[in-house]
């Protein structure tokens, strides 16, 4: 465990029961969530691939162009 990280549950240890409760269900669905988002990139890494190299396939044919913000 980091340093910072012990910190931050040793304060976090001085709060009331039902606030540190709070806080763990907060970051164990954090956690959680993080988990899943690693878990979906992972299976799409061969897509992102295929879509990158489309992107750049369009580019060097000269098939866009760049992104003007006042046309948002």
């Amino acid at each position: 465990m980091t340093e910072l990280l012990e910190k931050a549950f040793k304060e976090a240890s001085k709060l009331p029961e039902v606030d540190q409760n709070a806080l763990a269900k907060w970051v164990m669905e954090e956690l959680e969530i993080e988990g899943k988002w690693e878990k979906a990139f992972a299976g799409s890494e061969d897509v992102l691939d295929q879509l990158a190299d489309e992107a750049l396939a369009a580019h060097q044919q000269g098939r866009t162009r760049p992104l003007n913000i006042e046309e948002l």
